[in-house]
């Protein structure tokens, strides 16, 4: 007969309310740890902060004074001598910092306005050919339009027609390109598209007017009379100080099939022949139209509708005249049967 030993164990447990209270002692525990790691952080991140506040300070004081005394300090002459002005009776704080501000502004000038007061020469004398009339054009997406690939960069395709235009326009204006591009990207590109030098001036970002982030073209430094100027824009914003000289045509996008050229070379020469005294009537009529030079078609097209019978009846006398005078061998020349 087996004798089974048995071992008696004692199980402890607590009682829910014990877990409870242990439960709540723990949580306070470790809000209070918590508590005291983010009390750490923050004062750890207020000195981080009034460091770094510190530094910026005493860096941009410095800065200051540097460019105080670099700025505001006197021209000097060959020998290093300072030259007096008209700043140097005065107390020497003073004069520093009136100098300083001088120059500030006069680079603030630089950026913001354009580089010279009179963007172009005094107009041609006799015995010299100045054209009456000023034709200010656009030069992107207006003569040229830039496209640019991964393979090829950036390339300009020449507006179609665009030789026919200047040529045209050759001596009944002087033609000026004035663009916000900078300059080293437009005078190479004019000297390709323009192997004639038909066009006189080229301005480029340095003569525009640097306002609200938009380079505007300021027509007024043209020193030319503003009654004979006609500026060629797509965007009115680029012309927005002499929005009456502005001609608003499209935008050209790189259609190969393209005349407007055609058309808005037709309607400058007919201003200028016409010897208008001041061409900003005429620009503020054809400024009611979204596309001008597709009103001007229009109205050419309407002309020709009139004057058709009248030219019709007048190559009908000539012919009666010819025959007349027996002069047959000159009908075949000026007419198709």
């Amino acid at each position: 007969m087996m004798r089974v030993s048995c071992r008696s164990f004692e199980v402890k447990s607590r009682s829910p309310l014990g877990n409870l209270i242990g439960k709540d002692v723990t949580e306070k525990n470790q809000e209070k740890i918590d508590e005291e790691e983010a009390k750490k952080q923050r004062e750890h991140s207020w000195r981080t902060m009034k460091l770094t506040l510190a530094f910026f300070g005493v860096s941009f004081t410095c800065m200051g004074v540097y460019i105080v005394f670099t700025l505001g300090a006197p021209e000097k002459d060959m020998e290093g001598n300072p030259i007096r002005d008209n700043l140097s009776d005065q107390n020497i704080i003073k004069q520093y910092i009136i100098r300083t501000y001088r120059e500030l502004d006069y680079y603030r000038r630089l950026i913001k306005e354009p580089s010279r007061e009179k963007l172009l020469p005094d107009p041609l004398e006799y015995p010299y050919l100045q054209p009456k009339y000023t034709l200010v054009l656009e030069l992107t997406d207006v003569l040229v339009h830039p496209d640019w690939t991964y393979k090829t960069g950036w390339r300009f395709k020449k507006r179609p027609l665009l030789d026919y235009f200047l040529e045209t326009l050759h001596g009944s204006y002087e033609i000026v390109i004035y663009t916000a591009e900078q300059g080293m990207t437009v005078f190479p590109l004019i000297d390709a598209i323009d192997p004639k030098n038909i066009i006189a001036y080229k301005l480029v970002r340095d003569a525009t007017h640097f306002t609200g982030g938009h380079h505007v073209k300021s027509l007024n430094n043209l020193n030319r009379d503003l009654s004979k100027v006609i500026c060629i824009d797509w965007n009115p914003k680029n012309v927005k100080f002499n929005p009456e000289n502005l001609l608003n045509v499209k935008r050209w996008t790189g259609n190969d099939e393209d005349t407007s050229l055609l058309d808005l070379a037709t309607l400058l020469k007919t201003i200028a022949d016409n010897d208008i005294d001041d061409v900003r009537e005429v620009l503020k009529h054809y400024s009611n139209y979204e596309d001008p030079i597709e009103a001007f078609r229009e109205k050419q097209k309407l002309l020709m509708e009139e004057l058709e019978p009248k030219l019709l009846l007048k190559d009908s006398r000539n012919l009666q005249k010819y025959l007349g005078g027996h002069q047959i061998f000159s009908v075949g020349s000026h007419f198709k049967f």
